[in-house]
C-alpha cells in the first residue's frame, strides 16, 4: 500500500510535468502559426502589389505599342486598301465620337475615309474573338451614330494583330473584317471569306 502511494505522486509530477511541456510546446506551435500566418499574408501583399505593378507597366506597353502601331501603320493602310479597289484619301488615327445626347461612345484606333466610305480599323498586340465582337459593336454604334447625323457613307471593318492564333484568324474572317498582319517591316492585308460586310 504504501509502495503505491510513493508511485502515484511521482506519476502525478511525472504527468503534470509531461502536461506543463505539451502545453508549452502547444503555446509556440500557436505562436509558430500566428507568425506563418502573418508572414504568408506579407508574402501575398508583395506578390498582388508585383501582380498589379506587372498589369500596370505591360498595359502601359501595350498602349505604347498600339499607338506606335496605329501612327506608322495609318498612312500606308491607305495605299494598302488600293490593292482591294479601295481609294481612301484619309487616314485619321484616334478618332473619338461623344454623343451625349443620344448616348453614343466609340473610340476607332484608325479611320480610313473617301466620300462614300469609310473603314473602321481596330488595332490590337493579341486579337481574340471577344474584341472582334466589340469591333462589331463599335461598327453598330458607328451606323446608328451616322444615322442620326444623316451620313449615308457604308462602313467597313477591320483588324490588325500582332498575334493571331488560326481560330481567331478564321472568326476575323467569316465575321467579314479585313485582317492586317505585319510582315517583316511592313504588314499584309487578307480580305474576308466572301463579300466584305458593310454596316
Amino acid at each position: 500500500m504504501e509502495a503505491a502511494q510513493t508511485a502515484n505522486p511521482s506519476s502525478f509530477e511525472t504527468v503534470w510535468a509531461i502536461l506543463q511541456e505539451v502545453g508549452k510546446k502547444q503555446e509556440e506551435n500557436a505562436q509558430g502559426m500566428k507568425e506563418l500566418r502573418e508572414s504568408q499574408k506579407e508574402t501575398e501583399r508583395q506578390m498582388k502589389e508585383s501582380r498589379d505593378d506587372f498589369n500596370r507597366r505591360l498595359g502601359s506597353l501595350t498602349n505604347l505599342f498600339g499607338e506606335f502601331t496605329e501612327s506608322m501603320m495609318a498612312p500606308k493602310l491607305c495605299e494598302k486598301f488600293m490593292e482591294f479597289g479601295f481609294d481612301f484619301p484619309r487616314a485619321n488615327p484616334g478618332v473619338y465620337v461623344n454623343d451625349r445626347a443620344n448616348q453614343i461612345f466609340l473610340e476607332i484606333d484608325i479611320m480610313l475615309e473617301n466620300g462614300d466610305k469609310a473603314m473602321l480599323v481596330e488595332v490590337k498586340t493579341k486579337l481574340t474573338t471577344e474584341r472582334i465582337n466589340k469591333h462589331i459593336d463599335r461598327l453598330e454604334k458607328m451606323r446608328k451614330y451616322a444615322d442620326i447625323r444623316g451620313d449615308k457613307r457604308t462602313f467597313l471593318g477591320a483588324v490588325a494583330g500582332v498575334i493571331v492564333t488560326d481560330e481567331v484568324r478564321n472568326y476575323v474572317l467569316n465575321q467579314g473584317f479585313y485582317l492586317i498582319e505585319p510582315s517583316g517591316d511592313s504588314f499584309f492585308i487578307t480580305p474576308p471569306n466572301g463579300q466584305p460586310k458593310e454596316w
